[in-house]
């Protein structure tokens, strides 16, 4: 009996890599952000911003990311407050001791479109997850995201996808409760980009990891700047060694 629940133990170890490689590799994308000297394409952060407000937020939230953080993507204080806005908010508890909405400030988180989780689960049978340290939290961040967005795909003969599931070919297990939310046309840029699947998928990937590391550009400027004054130390120190030991040299 020992000697049947270790061969069983030993098929299933052999049988993870296998099941492993069924996930395609991410493919290759270029980055704006990507190496010690990369920098958000603001263009791109705006457009992501937009299919994020137009599409994603329809079902996901953005809860660590407030209005006034904008400023960081290039919008103005007056379009900032457009924003804001334009969505409501809970606004607390009336005299009647009611709940009541008012309009977004810059100072407010992002509009949650659920009011509890479990009005989604109710909708979708699962919470959709928040985005906000999203492009953090998977391997290969805003690639995966990238690649997540275009591989909705019909499923393989045979496959059966399970009911309110459809078929992605980068999803763990290829099954994903989430329809495709990218089609051409879905959103009309406001610099008049072509709009298509693959140009609004890198366009929201970069949004959500800037969401997610809004601080990059400067983290990068003063890893930059530390560089240099460690290269200026080196040499100076370097300069009164020489001065020192000079008569002994």
């Amino acid at each position: 009996m020992r000697r049947l629940s270790l061969l069983a133990v030993l098929a299933a170890l052999l049988a993870t890599p296998a099941l492993a490689q069924e996930v395609p590799p991410l493919p290759k994308v270029s980055w704006s952000f990507q190496g010690p000297f990369g920098t958000f394409n603001e263009a791109a952060l705006q457009r992501g911003f937009q299919v994020y407000k137009e599409v994603c937020s329809n079902c996901h939230s953005l809860n660590l990311v407030h209005y006034r953080d904008l400023a960081g993507i290039g919008l103005n204080e007056a379009e900032i407050k457009a924003v804001a806005a334009s969505v409501q908010v809970p606004g607390g508890i009336d005299k009647q001791g009611k709940p009541f909405d008012r309009p977004g400030r810059p100072a407010d988180a992002f509009r949650n479109p659920w009011p509890n989780p479990e009005a989604a689960i109710a909708v979708f049978g699962i919470q959709p997850p928040d985005l906000s340290l999203m492009a953090n939290a998977r391997v290969g961040g805003p690639t995966y995201i990238y690649a997540l967005m275009n591989g909705f795909k019909k499923p393989p003969a045979g496959m059966k996808v399970l009911p309110g599931h459809y078929y992605n070919e980068y999803f763990p297990g290829h099954q994903i409760a989430m329809p495709p939310p990218l089609h051409a046309g879905v959103v009309t840029y406001a610099d008049h980009t072509k709009a298509t699947v693959p140009q609004m998928a890198h366009d929201v990937a970069t949004f959500l990891d800037w969401a997610a590391n809004p601080e990059m550009q400067a983290r990068k400027q003063l890893g930059v700047h530390i560089v240099l004054f460690l290269v200026f130390l080196t040499g100076l120190t370097y300069a009164v060694k020489r001065k020192i030991w000079s008569d002994v040299h």
